[in-house]
């Protein structure tokens, strides 16, 4: 957490001295699960990580392609870790109406991010 209350999240690059930025949350479970999605997809079903219990299918045990970019990287993880902060941020403020509407929206994605599916970079552009 930093000083001004946002909870940040960033990730070392496997055999580099760089790091991936991924993102300054309202919330402490937004930026653990932003840091989530990024190791997994650095490190494969060897990752620990904080929620492991929210993997979808078999349970993290599918293949994840390690020449990802940083880049991708960083977005998969800041789509994640924006949406779950959009949903915690509306629970704490008890906007249960705006958590409906927005799960909804988002076609059921929210509770649940499939981390076992490396993502289609084709397929990035306009996704959510």
């Amino acid at each position: 957490m930093r000083k001004w209350g946002k909870w940040v999240a960033e990730i070392r690059e496997p055999n580099k001295r760089s790091r991936i930025w991924l993102g300054s949350y309202s919330t402490p479970v937004a930026a653990a699960r932003a840091y989530d999605t990024a190791v997994f997809y650095l490190r494969g079903p060897s990752a620990r990580l904080n929620f492991p219990d929210l993997l979808k299918g078999d349970g993290g045990t599918a293949a994840v392609s390690g020449d990802m970019s940083a880049a991708l990287i960083r977005k998969k993880a800041t789509e994640v870790g924006a949406r779950v902060d959009a949903i915690e941020s509306a629970v704490h403020t008890n906007h249960e109406p705006v958590i409906d509407e927005f799960k909804a929206a988002c076609g059921g994605l929210l509770n649940r991010v499939d981390l076992n599916k490396v993502p289609d970079p084709e397929d990035l552009d306009g996704e959510y």
